[in-house]
């Protein structure tokens, strides 16, 4: 049996099952949420005392309170500058801040940190991969938005927009990006049973790391992809590597594209599911409250993907055969299989 550190801002466990126990590790702290915001005041002269409030706090509730304190500043600046992506702004960044929160707690309260250090590292280079991808395709320029959000306002008209504005893209979609790391909360309280990393530990962090340079990949792919398609149009010269009909198509069907219409997207789930994984394996559970969060966060690449291959099933005419040959995530193992010799007869024929 372990004392709880910093008073009652962790629970009693007696196992590592308990480590899962949404009874046991969240609800004895629903009440500290309520009264954060006086107390956030009453500290706020202090430095001692914030420091204080901050050891004091269960990390899973600071955290979660932080996550809704983002929604009024994302609501106001969205609206008033009438641009949506303020969210999407902060998108790679946020899930790492709150990992790094729950490993600074960690150690503010001298709790063993390698389980969840390792979670930072892996956050750590997964935001760098993913801020540097979003800034090299204009993401943080001024005025710069998702066309998604333009396409849906157009669909369902300013009034209703602001309504999911509030009740997703500047709310939900703040909570979601802290609720995808609370299995990283649970790690860090199996940490207090089982403190060092054992050999399933570091495959999972190994696993998180693998994801990540399958992103890279996929990602230097696609931008290579259109890089080469805009020198082609601006000087019709095919650069090496690419054939005039794949550029001509419009879209990448070279390397992961090949065999997943989305291996980015497809390793970004992954990375969650991963993530998860851990948390029940390393709490001896076969599941456990936090995977809302995963779930969550799966469902708006199911919401938004469809939307993705609408546009570019009507602005690129081969793009239907892709879907019918081409996994969306995953490679199919079954059925007639993307052939670029194939395509690129079709599209001559088509031509004559």
């Amino acid at each position: 049996m372990l004392i709880p550190a910093s008073g009652m801002a962790l629970p009693i466990i007696k196992s590592l099952t308990d480590c899962a126990d949404y009874s046991k590790t969240i609800e004895p702290y629903i009440p500290q949420l309520a009264a954060l915001p006086s107390n956030l005041y009453a500290a706020a002269s202090s430095t001692d005392s914030l420091q204080h409030l901050y050891a004091s706090t269960n990390p899973a509730v600071s955290g979660f309170a932080f996550s809704l304190a983002l929604f009024p500043i994302f609501l106001i600046v969205s609206e008033v500058n009438k641009n949506y992506s303020q969210v999407d702004r902060v998108w790679s960044i946020l899930p790492t801040l709150y990992n790094a929160h729950f490993a600074i707690w960690a150690r503010v309260n001298g709790l063993p940190t390698q389980k969840v250090d390792n979670v930072l590292a892996f956050s750590v280079i997964w935001t760098m991969r993913l801020t540097y991808n979003y800034w090299r395709k204009g993401g943080y320029q001024v005025g710069s938005e998702d066309y998604r959000w333009a396409l849906i306002k157009k669909q369902i008209g300013q009034p209703w927009f602001f309504i999911l504005n509030v009740l997703f893209v500047s709310s939900l979609q703040s909570v979601l990006l802290f609720s995808v790391t609370l299995p990283t909360y649970i790690l860090l309280l199996t940490s207090r049973l089982s403190p060092t990393m054992t050999l399933l530990d570091t495959v999972f962090a190994r696993a998180l790391m693998a994801l990540v340079v399958v992103e890279w990949f996929a990602d230097g792919s696609q931008w290579n992809y259109h890089a080469a398609k805009l020198s082609h149009q601006q000087t019709a010269k095919v650069p090496s590597g690419y054939t005039r009909a794949q550029l001509d198509r419009g879209f990448n069907t070279t390397g992961m594209w090949k065999y997943s219409r989305h291996p980015n997207f497809a390793a970004e789930q992954a990375i969650w599911l991963v993530l998860y994984q851990w948390a029940c394996v390393d709490s001896h559970s076969l599941w456990n409250w936090t995977v809302g969060g995963v779930i969550a966060y799966l469902g708006v690449f199911a919401g938004s993907t469809p939307l993705t291959e609408r546009i570019s099933a009507g602005k690129y005419p081969e793009y239907r055969v892709y879907q019918e040959r081409v996994g969306k995530f995953v490679p199919k193992l079954s059925g007639k299989r993307w052939d670029e010799r194939e395509m690129e007869g079709m599209a001559a024929t088509k031509k004559q």
